[in-house]
């Protein structure tokens, strides 16, 4: 489909009251990281506000499944098995269609597949730990994986991170990508963390976990979980960096 270019319009500039501030001393890496001068605003770029634009023939068939995308044939990941599924929806609850959901997490030991991630726990050869899969014409969404592990951090003398997986989602333009990570129904290292401590709401992580949902277990195969994302509105899913939105 053609885009009208009289049409397009800049994104919204983000409201920094609504997340984590930048400079949070008892997440250390953010007193180095944070900015002590104020913010530049530039405007979006016609590049920025049109494109690039996803389809679905940018996905393989088994970018949707974590267990086996990267895994030799006849194998599979270690770990227990799950499905993440929900929508993407606007402020009025309307499903988002279309929308590239990109995924990417540690593998059930808790341990990251880069070369700088220095934790004991064991790599996994039949797991990548990244996937993405579109969102159909109702803005719905699923994945199957593996339940990451917690692993620990050098931030205080013993800080770890609850189990939880990184996702983001694409709009039409490259500007318009929302950043964030879910956390799992019942796990009590959500509130001894301290990222998720930085939150401003106290319901903010509430938004963040997904809910055990056994109406969607597949029988001796995996446990589900919904998590749906919400865009815009006061019931909006927290974002790591708000391009648009409330």
């Amino acid at each position: 489909m053609m885009r009208n270019y009289n049409d397009v319009h800049p994104f919204i500039p983000r409201d920094l009251d609504l997340h984590p501030p930048s400079y949070a001393p008892g997440y250390k890496t953010s007193v180095l990281r944070s900015p002590r001068l104020s913010l530049v605003s530039f405007t979006n770029s016609l590049t920025e506000a049109t494109g690039p634009v996803f389809g679905h023939d940018l996905l393989g068939p088994n970018d949707h499944d974590l267990t086996v995308n990267y895994a030799e044939p006849g194998e599979s990941a270690i770990g227990e098995r799950i499905i993440v599924h929900g929508y993407v929806t606007d402020a009025h609850g309307k499903g988002v269609p279309g929308a590239l959901l990109e995924v990417w997490q540690a593998n059930s030991g808790g341990r990251y597949r880069h070369i700088r991630d220095g934790y004991l726990a064991p790599l996994d050869p039949n797991f990548g730990g990244c996937g993405r899969v579109i969102t159909d014409e109702n803005g719905y969404y699923w994945y199957r994986t593996v339940r990451p592990g917690a692993y620990p951090w050098p931030n205080r003398a013993n800080d770890w991170r609850p189990a939880h997986i990184h996702f983001s989602v694409f709009g039409s333009g490259f500007a318009q990508r929302l950043i964030s990570q879910l956390y799992f129904e019942g796990d009590p290292m959500i509130g001894l963390c301290p990222i998720v401590g930085t939150l401003p709401d106290p319901e903010a992580a509430d938004l963040l976990t997904a809910r055990l949902d056994m109406d969607n277990t597949i029988p001796f195969d995996a446990r589900a979980y919904r998590f749906d994302i919400v865009l815009r509105g006061r019931r909006s899913t927290p974002f790591e960096n708000k391009l648009e939105g409330n």
